[in-house]
């Protein structure tokens, strides 16, 4: 009898009662078999930042911008015999009943509508407004220089500086400036600023340089035959003299 009970003190597995080395086993076990469900817990609850989580959703996803020659249609919910179609002026201002004279460009709609709203409050109480694109214009970019045909170009797509000057019959002369592209960026109503794409290298097998920005509405480009000794950061829109030959648009 000793002896059996003996036997039965030395092997744990018939009495019932884990050793305790084998209770600590399991649970490390458990703990392992979790461990990815708590990782992709933690993903969830920390996301990782990245550039492209910096942005807002009007950076990723921007709204069309009033710009001269366009048309709206405003309408008056209570009151209709102020509605009225207008065609943004050369410098930005349409003219409308009860708010006068208001400058639109640069606006998306509904900022728009709201500055319409704020103005008609000064004599309509609580005006409710529709506003509406009837026509606008198409996006387009301007290359100009040494290519072979300098214009404008509506915009379909993303275009990047090469693919701009591909569509403008590629570069004239073997002494066109591939590592100096200018590019007009519009930054305000009066003003522009100024890069330099190095296309040259862009073009070649081995580049490293990083990929070429796609262009934006009212971008010019402008392929210089000579070297460019100075680039102003910011210059005034439009003052860009005959380098584009705008009578040839």
């Amino acid at each position: 009898m000793q002896f059996h009970r003996a036997s039965l003190l030395s092997n744990p597995r018939k009495t019932g009662t884990p050793r305790p080395r084998a209770f600590a086993e399991c649970l490390l076990l458990s703990a392992a078999r979790l461990m990815p469900f708590a990782f992709f817990c933690l993903l969830l609850a920390f996301p990782q930042s990245g550039k492209s989580q910096t942005k807002t959703f009007s950076e990723r996803e921007p709204r069309y911008k009033l710009q001269t020659s366009d048309v709206i249609e405003v309408k008056y919910r209570y009151t209709p015999e102020f509605d009225q179609t207008v065609t943004l002026q050369p410098d930005g201002f349409v003219t409308l009943p009860i708010v006068g004279d208001i400058h639109l460009q640069g606006m998306t709609l509904e900022e728009a509508k709201g500055a319409i709203a704020k103005k008609a409050t000064e004599r309509l109480k609580d005006p409710e407004i529709t506003l509406t694109l009837k026509e606008f214009v198409k996006p387009y970019f301007v290359v100009g220089g040494e290519v072979a045909n300098p214009g404008r170009f509506e915009m379909h797509g993303s275009v990047n500086a090469l693919q701009a000057i591909a569509m403008a019959g590629g570069f004239k002369t073997a002494s066109a400036k591939h590592s100096q592209v200018i590019l007009y960026r519009r930054v305000g109503p009066t003003m522009a600023k100024m890069e330099v794409l190095d296309l040259k290298t862009a073009t070649k097998p081995n580049a490293t340089s990083e990929p070429l920005p796609d262009l934006r509405p009212d971008d010019m480009l402008f392929v210089p035959q000579n070297r460019v000794s100075k680039v102003e950061r910011l210059v005034k829109w439009g003052n860009f003299g005959a380098l584009f030959n705008p009578a040839g648009f």
